[in-house]
């Protein structure tokens, strides 16, 4: 009897693991209406094109991931010749460099929103950097915002100046639909 009761427990744990390991993970793709904005006392501007996937499921955290870029080229600060020299090798070296790239390896639940900690690369240069999200779903869409703090000087991004403070503070929001 106490063979069958063993039995009967270690398939019983062994249904309810499985279970929690084979949850599906959505995959969305990044779509129109995204926003990616810098804002400084200058400059401040934002980024046009981005794309990338993003698997999720609030249900398996571990498994989900952000794989996401934006493109150097698309950045306008509203004054075309600052738009033009962010993208020499002093700024950004869109040339050599033309996508700031974000790819996570992990996130976790924070109160009602996320922590999604990964590295993000910029002019070749990679750091990690844990950035707080919040998520909204619409029937096949789903919407990450937030904002956080970057280093430009620890990406190379131009020079220390008095003019073009070290630290430029980023918003976002991420619009997906599902695959």
């Amino acid at each position: 009897m106490k063979n069958i009761l063993e039995s009967i427990l270690f398939f019983a744990i062994l249904s309810v693991s499985a279970a929690f390991t084979f949850l599906p993970i959505d995959h969305y793709v990044v779509t129109n209406g995204f926003s990616m904005n810098f804002k400084s006392s200058d400059p401040s501007g934002s980024f046009s094109t981005m794309g990338g996937d993003i698997y999720f499921n609030d249900n398996d955290l571990l498994n989900s991931k952000f794989d996401l870029f934006i493109v150097v080229s698309s950045i306008n600060t509203g004054n075309g010749m600052q738009n033009k020299k962010a993208q020499t090798s002093e700024w950004f070296n869109a040339a050599a460099f033309p996508n700031i790239k974000f790819k996570s390896r992990k996130v976790v639940k924070n109160g009602t929103g996320y922590l999604i900690t990964g590295d993000l690369t910029i002019k070749g240069i990679t750091k990690e950097y844990t950035i707080p999200a919040t998520k909204t779903l619409s029937g096949d869409k789903i919407i990450f915002n937030g904002s956080f703090g970057v280093d430009r000087i620890a990406f190379k991004v131009g020079v220390k100046s008095a003019v073009v403070p070290d630290k430029m503070n980023v918003s976002y929001s991420i619009p997906a639909l599902k695959k």
